[in-house]
């Protein structure tokens, strides 16, 4: 691999702290500083994504590049940090924050001039630890490394992964935060993106009154990562903000689509451009329910359910304006383009509505016909994925019970028919209307509607097996995510088993996960 050509612009662009100190503590006026990986001296590989690691300009895996995968033995030449920012918590004020169990090496840029910034997560404590070791385990580590790789192939936004691997110590942690601490196997995963800014870190130089360094850093981002941004003066402020509730919106109409519940959307697990970043207790949606939220500490306020999540994107770009007032300095544009994310977020969600179901276009009477599909899949609890998958099989002789029971979570009576059947007519109806052939509108359900999302439950199995030192699940989950619009496993695209329905780590998950 070549990590001898990874930079670090970062570190000479801005004010740090250089003192090598991992001790947990306030860092003001700085927005970042270096810290050193912990040494791990028996790391063993677990997976290894090759693919990504060309595409970026590391080019290939070889023996030696291992320790550099869990952050020990690094060149001398190597300043490795961790960023500071600050957010709002569940709705409140958290004060700074910061990286902490992510350390920087740097930004590696590919023969194309993509640049692309590396990380481990799970390296160590950094000052920004917050009274924590800084470490990852196993558990946490396989489901970020492979959903992150399952949202890219799914086309979501989101940060990457690069490696993943055993530390060869164990960490102790306290999944369900009810008093039952114990060991667990300790993993680091590598992860990539283009930057990984986010809402937090423009708060915290709002916060600290650091006006000037703001506007540094806002000069920085626009020039680095938004290139359509040709304005000047605080113009391209606007244009700057306008672009981030727009890649937000879109980000939120995505997990819509592919049923992601993200779990913990505090502003400071935001990304400035529009990723899905910080994978703690999210989830793939088995049955369809706006209230569902996978993280035991949202309850039982549920402000992270599935259905808010365009609520609170919203919400987290308030808190953005807010923080960027002071260089943007007009507030009636901030408000103005606050209210048109909401218009645009509803209009560009029921166009991606359109394409799940195979329409031509929105049609002023879909509003009142997604609505009264959400209450079917909310009544009849139809899973989220598989309901689409059927309702690409159906012909008019199909039985709606037969073809719809195996991808309920509820047993269908005779009341629960009838309300299918009521439904299934009324998108029968509404496809005839449509302008585009039904070839064509297939290909619309097809290429919109995933045959494989990766559900906790398959997690939760891959992660018990790689535990016990098998490795075929994990190798054959790789394998469908690469292919989600595809079968490649028929035993994947099933509704979660009744077996997994209480079991902790699958179902439900702590900010712990």
């Amino acid at each position: 691999m070549n990590i001898e050509h990874i930079g670090q612009p970062f570190l000479k662009k801005f004010p740090g702290d250089f003192s090598n100190n991992p001790l947990q503590r306030n860092t003001p006026k700085v927005l970042f500083a270096t810290v050193k990986p912990a040494e791990f001296y028996k790391p063993h590989l677990i997976a290894f994504n090759e693919a990504l690691s060309e595409e970026i300009g590391l080019g290939k895996f070889e023996e030696k590049d291992l320790n550099f995968l869990v952050g020990s033995q690094l060149p001398n030449n190597m300043q490795t940090y961790a960023t500071a920012y600050a957010g709002h918590q569940f709705g409140n004020w958290a004060g700074q924050l910061g990286d902490g169990r992510a350390i920087l090496a740097g930004e590696i840029t590919n023969a194309n001039g993509k640049k692309t910034e590396v990380q481990w997560k799970g390296a160590g404590a950094t000052p920004y630890s917050r009274r924590a070791d800084g470490r990852a385990v196993l558990r946490s580590s396989v489901r970020e490394y492979l959903i992150s790789e399952a949202m890219y192939h799914l086309g979501v936004p989101t940060t990457r992964a690069l490696s993943l691997a055993f530390t060869g110590e164990d960490v102790i942690r306290d999944i369900m935060y009810n008093g039952n601490p114990q060991y667990e196997k300790g993993a680091v995963i590598i992860r990539t993106a283009e930057s990984f800014l986010r809402f937090g870190h423009f708060e915290l130089m709002f916060a600290q009154g650091e006006h000037k360094l703001l506007q540094d850093l806002l000069d920085f981002t626009i020039e680095n990562y938004f290139p359509e941004i040709v304005s000047s003066g605080h113009q391209k402020y606007k244009d700057f903000f306008e672009n981030v509730c727009t890649r937000t919106a879109d980000l939120m109409v995505e997990w819509f689509r592919v049923g992601f519940v993200h779990g913990v959307m505090n502003t400071d697990n935001m990304s400035i451009l529009g990723l899905t970043i910080d994978y703690g207790p999210y989830s793939m949606m088995d049955e369809y329910n706006l209230n569902f939220t996978p993280n035991t500490t949202d309850l039982p306020g549920r402000r992270y359910a599935f259905g808010k999540q365009g609520q609170i994107a919203h919400w987290n770009l308030w808190k953005l304006a807010n923080a960027l007032q002071p260089i943007i300095n007009d507030e009636n544009f901030l408000e103005n383009t606050l209210k048109d994310f909401g218009i645009y977020f509803w209009e560009a969600h029921d166009k991606m509505l359109c394409k799940k179901f195979g329409f031509d276009g929105l049609k002023k009477e879909d509003a009142e016909f997604f609505t009264n599909w959400q209450g079917l899949m909310q009544e009849l609890q139809l899973d989220h994925t598989l309901f689409f998958n059927q309702l690409e099989k159906i012909t008019p002789d199909t039985d709606l019970n037969e073809h719809f029971s195996p991808v309920a979570y509820t047993v269908f009576n005779e009341e629960k028919i009838n309300k299918l059947e009521d439904f299934i007519e009324q998108y029968r109806s509404r496809l005839h209307s449509n302008s585009i052939s039904k070839q064509e509108s297939l290909k619309l359900m097809e290429t919109t509607n995933p045959k494989f999302i990766l559900r906790n439950y398959l997690l939760y199995e891959c992660i018990e097996e790689i535990s016990s030192g098998k490795t075929e699940m994990l190798v054959k989950l790789t394998q469908a995510l690469e292919h989600p619009y595809q079968e490649l496993f028929p035993e994947f695209s099933k509704k979660r088993p009744s077996s997994y329905n209480n079991t902790a780590g699958c179902s439900t998950l702590s900010c712990s996960s």
